[in-house]
């Protein structure tokens, strides 16, 4: 008897220990999913491509945005949201670009439509449009023009605040006429930089040394997010024709590096996502600015399908050396499947250096059920941790725009993620509260 007690004694224990160990493999932390704004199709378009920023001086103050003209604002740390529409003379034509500078302002960035008809006009794209609010987002300013140069067009836009003198640093890709298939409209970077809130802005540079096609295409030069180093440095990377390039500017971006250094291939920035459509791979640089050991250090986070037709996988690379190399590219997907992981994005933590990835996920099915997943590193980019933060699986409908990018904050431990579902002919974005 004292045999059999001791050998479910032992069964018992190894049970429990097993148990334990299947526990320690599951995501402690259930995240609490918010859902921000939602609108039945066929109401208007979106939301879709949303932004999302947090207030460096108010974590509580979080703002958003969302095509098409969409602005929503918590004060509470993202537990609720109000949501407005944006007016401004100049138009609004989505590709929503939400960020706060050291001050307490908010910037939203976005295109211009200044007739309000869309592709039906010609002035469409005709130049950058900010709205600032001095107010945490309650209230915007009418909105200021950057980089009008008709009949070129301006489109995809993004923005970073340098946090040691408050400057604002804009890139954007310009075409001769969008979507041309023309042997002679082109494409390239632009820069511009206002150093009075926004108010004004410097007249646009060009930093890609090679242009691209009009197309819209893999070989149209897109993807252009700027960063700031740890130095004070402007970083901007972009990809076209199966390559990632790199630029840098030591000068507040008044003069750039005479030849683009190529960081790493890439398989296509543009590919294609069953019940999707095209989906955007393009690269987000960002860097470490913290006290950590890793400070100073780019990344740069990109999808391609370098590894099958139907198996888009999210990458990372970066530079410890200020961009004059770089490391070969890092899977952040840990899955060990032939299925899709598609629309990354990432943030750094500037308090702590730790790396924030999102991205979609199909690794659990075998259809177009689509997760949201949360890519975490501590050290680097050497290691990731992936986390399922969606509450359930969307199934996307190719018939219904789905946008080109989903976004996320992360500042002092408090991180922010913000991504589109589709369910039951809605459309909506959500956040989810993680403190890390």
């Amino acid at each position: 008897m004292k045999h059999v007690l001791a050998l479910i004694v032992v069964f018992f224990v190894s049970c429990k220990a097993q148990n334990l160990k299947k526990n320690q493999e599951k995501p402690i932390v259930k995240y609490k999913n918010i859902k921000i704004f939602e609108q039945s199709i066929g109401h208007g378009l979106g939301p879709v491509e949303p932004s999302i920023f947090i207030n460096p001086l108010n974590i509580k103050n979080i703002v958003a945005g969302s095509v098409i003209d969409f602005v929503h604002t918590s004060f509470d740390g993202g537990r609720t949201w109000q949501t407005q529409r944006l007016k401004s003379d100049l138009g609004i034509w989505g590709d929503p670009c939400v960020v706060a500078d050291f001050k307490g302002n908010f910037y939203y960035f976005h295109l211009s439509d200044p007739e309000g008809i869309n592709w039906q006009s010609k002035k469409v794209l005709d130049q950058m449009v900010v709205q600032k609010s001095t107010d945490g987002g309650k209230t915007w300013s009418k909105g200021v023009g950057i980089g009008k140069n008709s009949p070129k067009q301006q489109d995809k836009e993004w923005a970073v605040v340098n946090p040691f003198n408050n400057e604002i640093y804009l890139t954007w890709t310009e075409f001769d006429k969008y979507g041309s298939n023309s042997g002679n409209d082109y494409s390239r970077i632009l820069f511009s930089k206002s150093k009075d809130t926004g108010e004004t802005w410097s007249k646009p540079v060009i930093l890609s040394e090679k242009e691209g096609n009009a197309k819209d295409d893999n070989g149209t030069v897109e993807g252009a997010v700027p960063a700031v180093g740890a130095n004070g440095e402007i970083y901007c990377a972009w990809s076209v024709d199966d390559k990632i390039y790199f630029d840098k500017s030591t000068d507040s971006g008044n003069t750039w590096l005479q030849k683009d250094i190529i960081a790493c291939n890439q398989k296509g920035w543009g590919f294609d996502i069953a019940g999707l459509g095209r989906a955007n791979g393009l690269p987000v640089t960002a860097v470490d600015l913290s006290d950590s050991k890793y400070s100073g250090t780019i990344y740069i986070n990109f999808a391609d399908k370098r590894n099958g037709k139907k198996n888009s996988d999210v990458f990372l690379i970066k530079s410890s050396d200020n961009g004059k190399t770089w490391s070969k590219p890092i899977r952040v997907n840990q899955d060990n499947t032939k299925t899709e992981q598609f629309f990354p994005w990432m943030s750094v933590d500037a308090k702590t250096g730790f790396i924030y990835i999102v991205y979609y996920d199909r690794s659990k099915y075998q259809d177009a059920k689509t997760d949201m997943v949360l890519a975490v590193s501590k050290d680097g980019g050497k290691t990731f941790t992936n986390t399922t933060i969606s509450s359930s699986p969307f199934t996307p409908n190719s018939g219904v725009f789905f946008g080109d990018y989903n976004n996320i904050s992360a500042y002092n431990g408090v991180i922010r993620p913000i991504w589109t579902r589709y369910d039951d002919y809605k459309l909506s974005v959500w956040t989810c509260l993680i403190d890390d």
